[in-house]
C-alpha cells in the first residue's frame, strides 16, 4: 500500500516536471529556439492545433526561425497566430514559408520574462506539493482504516517528503537555468 502510494506520487510529480519543462521551453530567450513556436496553438481547419502538427520549425541562424507549413494555404493563419502570441515576433512570409527574425530583448523585457519564468516554476512547486498532500492524505486514511500501521504511514510520509524535496529542487534548477538563459546578453 505504501509503495503504491509513493510510486503514484512519483509518477504524478514526474508528469508535473515534464509539463513545466515544456512550458519553460516555450519561454522566449534572446536566441532562436524552435520550441518557442512548436507548442503555439493555431486556429486551423476549424479547430485549435499545435503549430508542430501543421509545420516544421527550424533555427538555421541564432536570430532566425523558419516555419515551413505542410499546407501552404494556412500560411496566413500561422502568421497571425505567431503575431497574436504576444512574443514580440513579426513573421515575414515569402509565399512558401515564414521567416521569423528574433529581435534582441531589452533589459526591461528580460526582467518581465524572468518574472514569468518564476511564476511558472512556482506553479510547478504548488502542483508537486498538492501531489504530496494527496499522497499523505491517502496514507493517513489507510492508517485510520487499519490497512497500514502507524510506522508504515510515517515511513511513507517521510519517503514522499524526500521525493517532494527532490522534485522541488529540480524545478528550482530548471528555473535558474532558464533565468540565466534569458538574462544572458
Amino acid at each position: 500500500m505504501v509503495d503504491a502510494v509513493t510510486s503514484e506520487a512519483k509518477r504524478k510529480m514526474e508528469a508535473t516536471l515534464d509539463a513545466i519543462a515544456e512550458r519553460l521551453g516555450g519561454v522566449r530567450t534572446g536566441t532562436a529556439n524552435a520550441s518557442l513556436l512548436t507548442t503555439l496553438s493555431v486556429d486551423a481547419y476549424g479547430t485549435q492545433v499545435k503549430l508542430q502538427e501543421l509545420a516544421t520549425v527550424s533555427a538555421p541562424e541564432p536570430r532566425l526561425l523558419i516555419v515551413s507549413p505542410f499546407d501552404r494555404n494556412i500560411l496566413g493563419t500561422i502568421q497571425k497566430a505567431i503575431q497574436a502570441a504576444n512574443l514580440g515576433l513579426n513573421p515575414q512570409s515569402d509565399g512558401n514559408l515564414l521567416r521569423v527574425p528574433i529581435p534582441a530583448l531589452t533589459e526591461e523585457r528580460r526582467k518581465e520574462i524572468v518574472k514569468g519564468v518564476r511564476q511558472i516554476v512556482e506553479e510547478g512547486k504548488v502542483a508537486v506539493r498538492n501531489v504530496r498532500r494527496d499522497a499523505n492524505d491517502q496514507l493517513k486514511k489507510a492508517q485510520k482504516d487499519g490497512t497500514i500501521s502507524e510506522d508504515d504511514a510515517k515511513r511513507g510520509q517521510d519517503e514522499i517528503q524526500r521525493v517532494t524535496d527532490k522534485y522541488v529542487e529540480e524545478l528550482d534548477a530548471m528555473g535558474q537555468a532558464k533565468e540565466s538563459e534569458v538574462m544572458a546578453v
